[in-house]
């Protein structure tokens, strides 16, 4: 068997049950190593506060510059109410935002898909969800939570002031709209792009810009425009209607959690969040489950891994191109599923109750 070049994955687990789910990660990167040959390297590394604890810092310069020239980033959960009082720049949650900005990582694609086997864990009836496979592009790297100026001032009255810009430019819009044209090729070639033109003149110029890039390069996907808050009810009642959805970075994060939770469990979904090519072809690129630290079940060995595996499955396929491997993983789940194997959070009457190793183990038990 011929062995690849040798690539490297910097895995930065952060925080509560972080260090868990990335745990099982890596046991099935080095399955992969061992019995497909694919020789990744891993490097292993602090983010978070467990890196504000060590460095007083979320993020160090080492390993910033450590994900500047790795593969991809594996990270599995930052920040958590330890953290709470720590001044504003130095929270956990700011590693986060830096790798995403400083990386140029622009395209957040998160998908909601309800594993059949979990079609009753989802709190809406099973003929609304069954079947469901919605991707949702958000964009990453402006907005409001990038926009300047922003922060916490006094005024003449004695009473203090909040302000943040929402602000986007032609390119960033249509940088992130590609995006999702170019995925929704690949799947059912429909493109719901949401905002609230309505309301605000950032919105307008989103929809603006997506139907002018439809109109030059896209004519052959279908385009429907939706203002976001009426996104957000839809998405209950009739979730399915959605292929792709592209969103800004404010209302990306909040669609993308609801239609999670369509699922049944935050702690089946992955994320991926995206830079552009270059001349070569590659991209820098960051992967993590959508879920948070859960602190409050943090070493008790019960967190969910499975949505921080399909992270890793989702970087074997857009950023090393192994559509087979990330295919063998992705059935190994469902396989693990199909026998009935459940973590606390997504078990049910008839169905067996794993720790986060176990689950772990039987999913590497199913790759072939």
């Amino acid at each position: 068997m011929i062995k690849v070049k040798k690539r490297k994955f910097l895995l930065l687990p952060g925080d509560g049950i972080g260090p868990e789910v990335v745990g099982e990660v890596k046991k099935i990167i080095q399955w992969f190593n061992k019995n497909k040959s694919l020789d990744f390297e891993i490097d292993e590394d602090l983010a978070g506060g467990a890196s504000y604890d060590k460095h007083g810092t979320p993020i160090t310069d080492e390993v910033f510059y450590k994900a500047l020239e790795c593969e991809a980033v594996i990270l599995g959960a930052v920040g958590g109410p330890k953290w709470d009082d720590v001044e504003f720049s130095k929270k956990p949650e700011r590693a986060l935002l830096k790798l995403r900005k400083e990386l140029k990582l622009f395209a957040n694609l998160r998908p909601a898909i309800c594993f059949k086997q979990l079609v009753d864990a989802s709190t809406l009836k099973p003929e609304i969800v069954s079947g469901l496979d919605i991707m949702i592009v958000r964009e990453l790297t402006g907005g409001i939570y990038f926009g300047e100026p922003r922060g916490i001032k006094p005024i003449d009255n004695g009473e203090r002031k909040g302000i943040n810009t929402h602000s986007y430019t032609s390119s960033e819009i249509r940088r992130v709209a590609r995006v999702a044209f170019d995925l929704a090729k690949k799947r059912q070639n429909k493109v719901t792009s949401c905002e609230k033109s309505n309301v605000m003149e950032a919105g307008l110029l989103w929809k603006e810009e997506v139907q002018e890039l439809h109109n030059k390069e896209y004519k052959d996907v279908e385009l429907n425009h939706m203002l976001a808050d009426n996104c957000a009810m839809q998405l209950l009642r009739n979730p399915k209607q959605f292929d792709v959805i592209v969103t800004d970075n404010l209302f990306g994060d909040m669609l993308s959690d609801q239609a999670s939770m369509l699922t049944g469990s935050l702690g089946l979904l992955p994320s991926a969040s995206l830079g552009a090519k270059d001349k070569n072809g590659k991209m820098r690129a960051m992967y993590e489950p959508i879920h948070g630290s859960a602190p409050d079940i943090a070493g008790k060995g019960i967190a969910n891994p499975i949505a921080t595996i399909l992270s890793f499955s989702m970087a074997l396929r857009y950023s090393l191109n192994l559509d087979k491997e990330a295919d063998v993983l992705e059935n190994a789940v469902q396989e693990v599923l199909n026998d009935g194997l459940r973590t606390k959070d997504i078990v049910s009457k008839g169905t067996k109750e794993v720790s986060t190793t176990k689950m772990g183990d039987a999913i590497i038990s199913k790759l072939k």
